[in-house]
């Protein structure tokens, strides 16, 4: 037999580089999934008799405890480059003008060096008040744990004060990563640990193939706090790793462009584990409008992210044009709700949705 091969170590130059393709390839277009997210397929019955004003409508919500002026998250998205420190400089800065919650991208890097802590820790800065989500990698957790080194893990929630940790899971992205992990054991344990020793709630998701019932019902029982279903039908980050991988190698992955979970599939079949368990339910993954997120959280979700829209507006067109995408999208979510006589969320959580 010939000799293992090892396992390629990451440095934090290829990091780096690699975050600076990932938001390229996203705001260049191209790499969404081909079937939906199911939202589209689902209409509320309209309510010709709504008896409210439209200065009635409440888009408030709670999270974490924190008071929030919607239930829209700027999903985590980028960090750890040049550019990143501006983008993430804007992007918190809507999410203060709105009362948003705000998640950072993977802080990896953050752990590799110091180099872009700024690009990380300037969201907190601009939003000091607000709910910040600091972010890792599953396999990362998994490597931490088997060192015995979660703590470690608190150099990036410091970094951002962040008021919770999510960890994503992304097999299939890693799959098709060139420069991807392989092996995908021990991140549970990692999470359970992650769940016992760090002192802030865990959030789970997922980043694009979506997170089913029973693996959110294995999440739970380690103790995480918040599952981000991130399902099918927005970005594909498989798609964006093919597009990376060397033009006569792409044949060979592109079958899973489209692989995972619809996101409302998603959202309905963790949402039945409330029925004995107490949790937050994200809903993202090809939310694209307000009317997309009251249709999520109409479906059980607690709040309902984005991050591909928002990014490419500001990039396209610059922070004024992000924030008047974000109160575009607010608006739709108050018509949507007084168009189903929804005064407030929660009364917008218990409107039906029809199959169309």
């Amino acid at each position: 037999m010939g000799k293992k091969k090892k396992a390629k170590k990451i440095t934090a130059r290829e990091t780096t580089s690699r975050k600076a393709e990932h938001v390229a390839l996203v705001v260049e277009g191209g790499v969404s999934h081909h079937s939906t997210a199911g939202f589209a397929s689902l209409r509320f019955e309209h309510n010709a008799l709504p008896e409210l004003a439209l200065a009635n409508i409440d888009t408030s919500t709670f999270f974490f405890g924190k008071h929030l002026g919607a239930p829209l998250l700027i999903s985590s998205m980028t960090g750890g480059y040049d550019e990143a420190e501006r983008i993430n400089r804007s992007l918190a800065r809507a999410a203060r003008k709105f009362g948003l919650a705000i998640g950072i991208g993977s802080a990896r890097q953050a752990l590799e060096n110091k180099k872009y802590h700024r690009s990380f820790s300037v969201v907190r800065k601009e939003h000091p008040d607000g709910l910040v989500f600091s972010n890792i990698g599953g396999a990362e957790v998994a490597s931490l744990g088997r060192r015995g080194d979660i703590g470690s893990l608190k150099k990036i929630i410091d970094l951002v004060e962040a008021d919770a940790l999510v960890i994503h899971l992304n097999p299939l992205q890693e799959l098709m990563q060139p420069e991807g992990s392989r092996d995908f054991r021990g991140i549970l344990a990692g999470i359970e640990t992650a769940c016992n020793e760090l002192g802030v709630p865990i959030i789970v998701k997922e980043v694009g193939a979506g997170i089913s019932r029973s693996v959110a019902e294995r999440l739970l029982n380690a103790g995480v706090r918040a599952i981000d279903v991130a399902g099918s039908g927005g970005t594909s980050w498989a798609g964006v790793e093919i597009l990376r991988q060397k033009k006569d190698l792409r044949s060979t992955f592109e079958e899973f462009w489209d692989w995972g979970i619809p996101t409302t599939e998603a959202i309905r079949s963790v949402n039945e584990l409330r029925t004995r368990m107490t949790f937050g339910l994200i809903a993202s993954g090809g939310i694209r409008s307000g009317l997309d997120i009251a249709k999520a959280i109409a479906l059980g979700a607690d709040l309902a992210a984005m991050a591909q829209p928002l990014v490419k507006s500001l990039a396209d067109e610059g922070e004024d044009a992000l924030m008047a995408h974000i109160e575009a999208i607010l608006t739709q979510l108050q018509y949507a709700m007084l168009l189903t006589g929804s005064a407030t969320i929660t009364a917008l959580h218990k409107q039906a949705l029809v199959s169309v």
